[in-house]
This record gives structure tokens, sequence and C-alpha cells, in this order.
């Protein structure tokens, strides 16, 4: 595992006006992604996928070059231990990024969103399993009302939300094991998409070949909009990256909110998706949930 020559920052232990900053655009950005998605709603999920793969790779190939950090790779490429925890998180984060767009796509943005909504409830959960971490009496009232709403979705819809579950737990297993990952955040986002072009990038190849792929064989807009795919990927996790070191952990854990909230105000007003009674009380059990596991946190960090 590499280290840093240079001597360490200071530990920021308060909230900074950039930090809010920071984190207002890149949450804001992940919830108008939607937008964005939609208008590639008719290109497969595996093309769209594709393109954000290997659009990013520059981007993040940038981003260590201008921290002259691509040491850390190299060393990474001698260890079979990071090697093999990499491809695992790469497989994770194509699960989750491919879902997502499928769900956004086939007009189930509302269970993107829930997913999203869920998933710090099924981290803290994966924490006590895993981890041993102890439950506070709040979170795990919260833990029981989010099992409630996804049982109300299934009885209403006659089936499991299976976007929403994917989308939790790809995300949430892919967090865990990316904190176990020996490598820092900027090189690992590296080493995930690298690891992916090996098979995105032949792909779209392919599909340019057989005259299939939308990049040369579509409309200009979609050209464009496929290009555009590195950019919506990348940015806004460098912009989160520099909000996760100016804000304390419970500001961000708070603020993550606001991504779902955007996803779901989008999909019922913009894209005119069904919320009936059914689910929208799913949802109220849902956002109580949260509320608990917010002020389950709050308290704890202000004991500590």
């Amino acid at each position: 595992m590499a280290t840093d020559t240079a001597s360490p920052a200071p530990q920021q232990t308060g909230d900074t006006p950039q930090g809010f900053a920071y984190a207002l655009a890149a949450y804001g950005i992940w919830g108008f992604l939607p937008l964005y998605l939609k208008a590639l709603g008719h290109i497969s999920p595996f093309e769209v996928l594709a393109h954000r793969v290997v659009w990013s790779l520059p981007f993040a190939a940038l981003i260590l070059l201008v921290t002259r950090r691509f040491g850390d790779i190299r060393a990474a490429l001698h260890s079979p231990r990071t090697m093999v925890m990499a491809t695992v998180t790469a497989s994770l984060i194509t699960i989750n990024w491919c879902t997502y767009v499928y769900a956004v796509g086939s007009g189930h943005a509302i269970e993107g969103a829930l997913g999203y909504f869920i998933n710090p409830l099924f981290s803290i959960l994966l924490g006590s399993i895993l981890l041993k971490e102890r439950l506070a009496p709040a979170q795990m009232a919260a833990i029981a009302l989010a099992f409630v709403a996804v049982g109300i979705l299934t009885w209403d819809a006659g089936r499991l939300p299976w976007i929403s579950l994917t989308l939790t737990f790809s995300w949430g297993i892919y967090a865990l094991l990316r904190k176990t990952l020996p490598i820092g955040p900027n090189q690992g986002f590296f080493l995930e998409v690298a690891i992916l072009s090996f098979a995105a990038l032949p792909y779209i190849l392919w599909l340019e070949a057989s005259g299939t792929g939308h990049f040369t064989h579509g409309t200009s807009t979609d050209t464009w909009l496929l290009a555009a795919a590195g950019i919506a990927t990348a940015v806004p996790l460098m912009i989160y990256a520099n909000a996760a070191k100016l804000l304390r952990l419970s500001t961000i854990g708070i603020m993550q909110y606001i991504t779902p909230t955007i996803i779901f105000l989008i999909a019922v007003f913009v894209f005119h998706e069904p919320m009936n009674p059914v689910k929208l009380s799913a949802f109220v059990l849902i956002w109580s949930a949260l509320a608990l596991y917010t002020l389950s946190m709050l308290r704890a960090y202000r004991a500590r």
C-alpha cells in the first residue's frame, strides 16, 4: 500500500462554507442526473454504461496526473489482493450504475430514489451484522420501518421492488468494501474504471462496427450525450471528495438525502411516474425511518 510522502493536512473538525457549497453541488448534480439519463432512455443501459466507463477514464487519469499519484497505481498493480478487491468493487459499481440507468430509462426513477433512501439504513444493518456494531434503539426502529415499507411496496406491486433493493445492496456492499480497499479514493476510481474499460471499450467498438452503436450511428445529440458521460460521472465525484474533507461526517450523512429527494421530485412532477396512496404511505415510512436514523446519528455525535 502506497503512502503519502507529504505531511498530513490538518484534520477537519467542523463545517465550512466551501464544504457546504461543494456538497450541494455534488448532491445536486447527482439529483438532476435522471434528466440526463432520461435523454438517453432510448439507448441500451449497457451501451450507456460502457460509455460512462470509457469516458470517465481520461478524467480519472487527469486527476492522478495533477495530484502526482500514478505511483499508487503502479503499487496496486503489483498487489494481487488490491487488484482482486478492485475487481470486486468495480463489479458492484457496474451493477449499481446499470440498474440506475435502466430504472430512469424505463420509467422507474421512483424506485431508484427509494433505493438511495434505504441505503443508509442498509449500511447500518451491514455494520451490525458484519462489523458487530451495536445498534441504538432508534436505529433498530428505523430498520424495522424500512422493512415494513418494502413489504408494503411488494404487496402493492405484486413483486419485490428489485430495482430499489439492487441499488441498495450493490451500493451498500460497494461502500463497505471500498473502505477496505488499500488505495486512495481517486486512485481507486481510476483503477475501477480502468478494469471495466477492458470490457467496455471492446463492447463499444463492436457496437459501432456492427452499426448498432449510437455514438457514430445515432444522432449528433446521442454522440454528445454519450461523450458527456465521463463528465457526468467524474465531476460530481471530484466535487464530493472535496466536500468530504471540509464537512463533518454527520453533516455529510444528513446532506446525502438531497440526491434521492431531487430524484423523487423529478420522477413525480417531471416524469409523471404514478404515485398511488399505498406507495406514498411506504415512502412516508421510509422518511420517518430516516428521521429516526438522523436523530440517532446526531445524538451519538453530540455524545462524542
